[in-house]
C-alpha cells in the first residue's frame, strides 16, 4: 500500500508544528523521518495514524483520503507504535500482543487457531516468546518495547508507523528489529534519532527542521556534512560502511573552551 502526505499541516494554538509536508512512501518501502528534537516528526506520524487530524492537507492510502475510512478500516490498514505507548493494567505479554488482532475481531469472537499461531510466531521472531506469561509491568523497558512492536506486527497492517522503535533496546536488539522491518512486508514510516541506524535500515530519508521538509532522498543523498551542520548543528565526516557501503557518520566533538 502506498502512503502519501500531501501538503500536511498541523497547527495548535497558533503554533504551526508541521508545515506543508509532502512525502511519498512507496509500497513496501521503509522511509525514515529524521530531524532534531521538536522538528515535527512525531506530530507528522500522529497525523498518519489518526491521533491528530491535520489542519491542512491530506494523508492518502493508495490515493484514498484517510479520513474517509472508518476507524476499523484504518486500524486494519495502519498500525502504530508510539513513544508514549503504555499498558497500565498488568496483562501478560501474550495478551498485549493479542490485542493487535482487535481490529479484525467482531463481537465476542475468540481468536482463531491461525491468529493464536500468528501471535506465537511473531513473539518468537522478536525473541520474546519466553515472556509470554510474564506480566507486562514486570518487564524491562527493552522487553516491553519489543512486546509493543509485536502487537503492531500482529495487526497485519499494510502501513506500519513507528516512533523511535529502538528506544530502550540494546544494540543487538536494535539491529535485529531493523532487520526484521526490512523483511516484514508492510510499508513503513519510522522516526529515528540514530542517523547511522536510519542510514542502514531505510530506503529513503526525509529530514524535518522546524516543521518543514528540508531534504528527501536516499541516505547517501541526504546525509551530507553540510546538512548535518545546518540542520543538526554538528560536525561529522561521512564515510562508507566497509561491509554494506551505507553512509556512516563519524561525529566530531566540539572543542572545549
Amino acid at each position: 500500500m502506498e502512503l502519501s502526505l500531501d501538503g500536511v499541516t498541523f497547527a495548535l494554538d497558533g503554533d504551526t508544528l508541521v508545515r506543508d509536508l509532502s512525502l511519498h512512501v512507496g509500497t513496501g518501502q521503509i522511509v525514515g523521518l529524521v530531524g532534531p528534537n521538536g522538528s515535527g516528526k512525531s506530530t507528522a506520524l500522529r497525523c498518519v495514524y489518526r491521533a491528530l487530524r491535520p489542519t491542512g492537507g491530506t494523508v492518502l492510502l493508495d490515493g484514498r483520503d484517510l479520513t474517509s475510512l472508518t476507524p476499523r478500516e484504518s486500524a486494519r490498514a495502519v498500525a502504530a507504535m508510539t513513544q508514549d505507548s503504555s499498558v497500565d493494567l498488568d496483562f501478560t505479554a501474550e495478551e498485549v500482543v493479542s490485542l493487535g488482532r482487535a481490529p479484525h475481531l467482531r463481537g465476542n469472537r475468540t481468536p482463531s487457531e491461525r491468529e493464536r499461531g500468528l501471535v506465537t510466531g511473531t513473539m518468537a521472531r522478536l525473541g520474546i516468546g519466553h515472556l509470554a506469561h510474564r506480566g507486562i509491568l514486570t518487564l524491562s523497558g527493552g522487553e516491553r518495547q519489543r512486546v509493543l512492536v509485536a502487537r503492531a506486527l500482529v495487526q497485519e497492517p499494510e502501513v506500519l508507523v513507528l516512533d523511535e522503535p529502538t528506544n530502550h533496546l540494546d544494540i543487538r536488539h536494535q539491529l535485529e528489529l531493523l532487520a526484521l522491518l526490512r523483511g516484514s512486508g508492510p510499508t513503513v514510516l519510522v522516526a529515528l534519532h540514530d542517523l547511522n541506524l536510519a542510514a542502514a535500515a531505510c530506503d529513503r530519508l526525509a529530514v524535518l527542521s522546524r516543521g518543514r521538509l528540508v531534504a528527501s532522498g536516499t541516505p547517501e543523498e541526504v546525509l551530507t556534512a553540510e546538512l548535518l551542520r545546518e540542520v543538526f548543528g554538528v560536525r561529522a565526516d561521512v564515510v562508507r560502511h566497509p561491509r554494506t557501503g551505507d553512509p556512516q557518520l563519524l561525529y566530531v566533538l566540539p572543542a572545549h573552551p
